[in-house]
């Protein structure tokens, strides 16, 4: 997946640095950040790390991955879903709280 030079302020969110990478759709295990150079598709990339779980996964692994800043072919991976939007405004779409505000949401008049 190559940078989108021409939009600078929108694009994914690296998991380590947490600066704009200029990528947008599907992340490969070649990706990486163009400023701290991690690897975009690994555990700590990936929308189901969750330090509290059964091998820091949500998803029913099984077995552990060693090195979760380190590209891996895992079949669960899916990006953790974190823009910049131009204006300077960044968010994370996987959020407890985005979910819980879209569920409640449905019920309002």
């Amino acid at each position: 997946m190559a940078l989108n030079k021409d939009i600078k302020e929108e694009g994914l969110l690296c998991w380590n640095c947490g600066k704009n990478t200029g990528l947008k759709g599907k992340i490969t295990r070649a990706d990486a950040c163009p400023h701290c150079l991690a690897d975009l598709r690994s555990c700590r990339g990936c929308r189901h790390f969750d330090p509290t779980r059964r091998f820091q996964c949500r998803e029913p692994i099984e077995a552990n991955i060693v090195n979760k800043e380190k590209s891996n072919f895992c079949d669960f991976f899916q990006v953790r879903e974190a823009y910049k939007k131009a204006g300077g405004i960044s968010h994370q779409t996987d959020t407890k709280d985005v979910r819980k505000k879209n569920f409640d949401d449905l019920f309002n008049d």
